[in-house]
């Protein structure tokens, strides 16, 4: 859509910017199959690093990282626990089932955050034969579904910890997790110490063009290596968009707080639009929901995009998401211009 003037359908339609460009340009590049590639493996090293584990594979998306993880970390048959709005469920087209053959619990959380008691209550007894065996509890750290809602670290630590009590695998879907750290002021480092495995997206927020990287242990790494060829990620000389990332975690994380301000400062502005519900407190990220009772969020979303400006429509929601090339001004445009669709 290039008559677009301000995008807010994703942090995903976020594009390079031009010393991005460079870097990728002038990257040092080698065999990534066989681990000869300098740039992927800084970038490796450099995750591992943020996240305090021990190794990391860098693959071609988010998804491929959540697919991966769960099938190393189940067996067919086996059950995840995670919650409704996980993107496992929405958005990867059946993956779990169909790559490894897992069940998944969704439990109803609150925005997106469960507890240890709903983690309790929902696994099965491994002696009853009739039911599948609980696997894993995953997490989705900020939660997209929940309007970019971030996970407490104390939220995480219990429900983390119940799992262990069951002997369960803990995985974190990490793809805005730079966003839930800039926006608490806790580390990476410090959201995955209780998990087995995580990954962060280097696509949305920090404006990389392509790509994902997991993290755990030495072992795990190399258990997902295998699967990293088996679902088709194997890449060749892979520096080139490597480089992207390694550009964006030394340049692009702390300005993850203008994606945050901008977001809050849309919201406040549009809750004094009539037809428009949002409560401009429930944002704490990039990502915002409202809702237009009366109008259908498509008619709402395809007379802005007649405008220049997209924002998404999700059921009965509207969905904008803040990101690297919308500044003070697009946001204050992309207000202005809805206020005239709703206005009309």
């Amino acid at each position: 859509m290039t008559n677009l003037k301000v995008d807010l359908y994703s942090d995903t339609v976020s594009r390079p910017t031009p010393a991005m460009r460079r870097a990728m340009a002038e990257a040092e590049v080698g065999n990534e199959q066989a681990g000869e590639d300098p740039t992927v493996n800084r970038l490796c090293e450099m995750v591992a690093e943020l996240t305090g584990k021990e190794a990391a594979v860098y693959l071609p998306s988010g998804t491929m990282c959540n697919a991966i993880a769960y099938r190393v970390h189940c067996q067919q048959g086996d059950e995840v626990i995670l919650d409704k709005t996980g993107h496992p469920l929405s958005s990867e087209s059946g993956g779990p089932a169909a790559l490894s053959g897992v069940m998944t619990r969704p439990l109803d959380g609150v925005r997106g955050i469960f507890t240890p008691e709903q983690v309790r209550a929902a696994v099965n007894d491994p002696k009853n034969n009739h039911a599948p065996l609980s696997r894993l509890v995953s997490v989705e750290n900020t939660v997209n579904f929940g309007g970019g809602k971030v996970w407490p670290l104390d939220a995480i630590t219990a429900v983390t910890a119940e799992a262990r009590k069951h002997g369960l695998a803990t995985h974190m879907d990490g793809a805005r997790l730079l966003n839930a750290v800039v926006a608490s002021g806790t580390s990476a480092r410090d959201y995955a110490e209780s998990f087995d495995s995580l990954w962060i997206d280097l696509s949305k927020g920090l404006g990389c063009p392509v790509g994902g990287v997991l993290a755990g242990s030495k072992d795990f790494i190399r258990r997902s290596w295998r699967f990293k060829h088996q679902f088709g990620g194997a890449m060749r000389q892979a520096g080139i968009i490597a480089a992207a990332g390694v550009h964006a975690l030394e340049h692009h994380v702390e300005r993850l707080a203008d994606d945050h301000a901008n977001a809050k400062a849309f919201a406040e502005i549009i809750a004094d639009i009539p037809g428009i519900e949002i409560d401009p407190s429930e944002v704490e990220t990039n990502i915002l929901f409202f809702t237009t009772p009366g109008r259908q969020p498509t008619e709402i979303r395809d007379a802005l995009i007649a405008k220049g400006v997209r924002i998404g429509a999700m059921g009965q929601r509207m969905r904008a998401v803040f990101h690297i090339d919308v500044d003070a001004d697009g946001t204050r445009a992309a207000a202005d211009t809805l206020r005239e669709v709703m206005t009309a």
